[in-house]
């Protein structure tokens, strides 16, 4: 099972789809005093936006102790699809009348509403995978819905506006391993 790790800033590490190729040891970096972005980005071969982008920072602010996921540009070269399905899409939000914002893996999407989630039929994908959506992006199949039963998916997006435009449709999705 794949955790989630909540920092007091609702900044989400995601330890997903990182190949087994790479040490778990090597996956993460954990924040020291006086450490920058730039610093982090600088020793492990990185841009500070990939650092930013990977870790759903949205800004410069990190702070002690808080894991950063520093080896996506490692991992990325290795990352293959392990099944390919088509399946029918809608989309949802968080933004509604009586909606907790809380997945079944405990992700929080009000706090953390640019983030890439799923609802999926965990018989058809599993929970915590990454999976690549045509139209969407990569995203974490981190939620669960009694909608979502056989080649079904809901894709998070952050406003009522946004889950209309989507409507319902055919999409291609990717496993990642």
């Amino acid at each position: 099972m794949k955790k989630f790790i909540l920092s007091m800033s609702t900044v989400i590490c995601l330890s997903i789809g990182i190949s087994s190729a790479a040490s778990a040891s090597s996956t993460t970096y954990t924040v020291k005093s006086g450490d920058t972005l730039w610093d982090i980005a600088q020793q492990h071969h990185l841009s500070v936006n990939q650092l930013k982008n990977w870790n759903h920072l949205h800004s410069d602010i990190i702070f002690p102790k808080q894991k950063l996921a520093v080896a996506e540009a490692k991992a990325a070269a290795k990352v293959t699809s392990t099944k390919e399905l088509t399946v029918t899409a809608t989309a949802y939000t968080a933004n509604c009348e009586g909606c907790s914002g809380i997945t079944a893996t405990g992700i929080n999407l009000k706090k953390n509403p640019d983030l890439k989630v799923i609802s999926v039929d965990p018989k058809v994908i599993p929970l915590g995978s990454k999976v690549d959506v045509e139209g969407y992006g990569t995203a974490v199949a981190g939620d669960t819905g009694g909608a979502m039963k056989g080649k079904k998916i809901d894709v998070f997006v952050p406003s009522q506006k946004k889950a209309e435009d989507w409507g319902r449709k055919k999409v291609k999705v990717k496993i990642l391993k």
